[in-house]
């Protein structure tokens, strides 16, 4: 399968579900390139950003499972190469 990369950008708009995107975040490390996560204090939420290099299928299922965790948004944008 192809690989690529891409950003999944995480919105977690419930601090309780911080634990379960910690979680498939850790299931999926070995993909991961780099984090980076910024609390909006402002807004009571928290922004995340992960840039991965992964087979397509393996990005879906990040992002699928990061989106079915209540509270949670992604988005992901991939890489022409």
């Amino acid at each position: 399968m192809e690989e690529r990369v891409a950003i999944i950008g995480i919105i977690v708009e419930n601090a309780e579900s911080a634990e379960s995107v910690n979680k498939v975040l850790h299931e999926y490390g070995k993909y991961i390139i780099g984090r980076m996560g910024i609390p909006y204090h402002k807004k009571n939420i928290s922004i995340i950003s992960i840039a991965v290099d992964a087979p397509l299928d393996t990005i879906n299922a990040i992002s699928g499972k990061l989106g079915k965790i209540i509270g949670v948004s992604t988005k992901t944008a991939y890489s022409k190469i």
